[in-house]
């Protein structure tokens, strides 16, 4: 029996691990599992926690009131090395871009730990955006021994990088996976007023914005652009759950409060996000992992961002990366409101990013590692 010390830190990657997680404690023969959260973000990790069930068997508890990246840091490597070297675990497993996954896989590395990295290989080449992320990918993607790579392209990313082609795995991403997991088509939301909005059968667009590269200006601009866009259609609905930093709060509230149709709310937890999301009719955003869940509800996005490290969807069209400038935010999202074949060719584009297998593959790949399983996993590619 090999063990497997699972580290997640955030929302996002928890979400994205959680799969696995389920995945692996069905295999008791082969593995025992063991959950470790950095907690670098407290209330929206402990969300996901408890709709997918999961208690860690350690809780680092690091978060603190107005951290850096550097106490993030400071905080975490010295617990996770404790851990580490109490338990032996004979495997790590840390996802995404965060700083607690790139410190989590430098613990293990300095312990001699073979890291296994979930969708590994997503680049934008450009090392402030998104920022710290791109370098906490690529830097964990020095110290793996498995990487997943949720598609070609991210595969195609890490062999110029000239990292072993044959520790590379094509596996789709594990958000679909969460997906199938989570939305239900009679599901009822926590929050009153999602429910009286829904009820409303009005088209909804939903609006996400918080990464750091965008604060200030940039974020101004995106707010003026659903602004006029409110006001040009009342009889579209605009959720936007504020993120609630104040530099966000400021600058959203400054800018969109007192319009009718426009319902900025409270940060939405996974389960109610997620069945929303499914809902609407048009998604504007700054979020990664919302790339990937759009596609799969068939919902066009538009990506606040003046780069992505997930292209795939934009190739395949369901994706437009539009960034930030006022004017071609509200273009762009006129036209795909008044032209129906615009819309729906975003709309029925192809969704690159797995069919809700990811976990089991992964887990089958593991297996083969530690040679327990002679089962051969093809590379899963989606479209070539």
């Amino acid at each position: 029996m090999k063990k497997i010390a699972v580290i997640f830190g955030t929302r996002p990657d928890t979400i994205k691990l959680a799969p696995i997680i389920i995945e692996l404690k069905k295999e008791k023969r082969y593995f025992k599992v063991l959950t470790i959260a950095t907690a670098q973000h407290r209330q929206m990790l402990d969300q996901v926690l408890d709709i997918f069930k999961i208690k860690p068997d350690y809780d680092l508890d690091i978060m603190e009131p107005k951290q850096s990246l550097v106490t993030i840091t400071k905080n975490t490597i010295g617990k996770l090395d404790e851990i580490l070297t109490r338990e032996l675990p004979d495997m790590v497993l840390v996802q995404g871009d965060t700083t607690t996954t790139f410190v989590g896989s430098l613990a293990s590395f300095y312990r001699q730990i073979p890291v296994g990295h979930i969708e590994a290989g997503l680049r934008t080449n450009d090392r402030s955006n998104p920022f710290p992320e791109e370098i906490n990918r690529r830097l964990t993607s020095v110290l793996t021994d498995l990487h997943f790579a949720p598609t070609e392209t991210a595969k195609k990313a890490l062999l110029k990088e000239n990292i072993n082609k044959n520790s590379i795995f094509v596996t789709g991403n594990t958000v679909i996976d969460a997906l199938k997991i989570s939305v239900k088509k009679d599901y009822k939301f926590t929050v009153p007023l999602l429910n009286e909005i829904v009820k409303q059968k009005k088209k909804i667009v939903l609006l996400t914005m918080h990464r750091r590269e965008n604060w200030g200006k940039p974020m101004k601009g995106a707010c003026e652009a659903v602004k006029r866009l409110a006001l040009l259609y009342p009889d579209f609905n605009f959720v936007f759950p504020v993120h609630l930093n104040p530099v966000v709060q400021e600058v959203v509230h400054g800018t969109l409060d007192n319009l009718k149709n426009v319902y900025l709310i409270a940060p939405l937890d996974y389960l109610d996000f997620v069945n929303f999301m499914s809902k609407t009719f048009l998604i504007m955003t700054d979020s990664g992992g919302v790339q990937e869940e759009g596609p799969h509800f068939g919902i066009p996005i538009l990506v606040l961002r003046k780069v992505t490290e997930r292209p795939e969807a934009v190739k395949y069209g369901t994706v437009k990366l539009v960034g930030l400038d006022e004017e071609t935010i509200f273009r762009t999202a006129k036209r795909l409101i008044d032209n129906k074949g615009a819309y729906k060719k975003m709309a029925s584009a192809v969704n690159p990013y797995g069919d809700g297998l990811s976990s089991k593959r992964t887990v089958q790949i593991i297996k083969n590692y530690f040679n327990l399983s002679n089962i051969k996993v093809e590379e899963f590619i989606p479209h070539k």
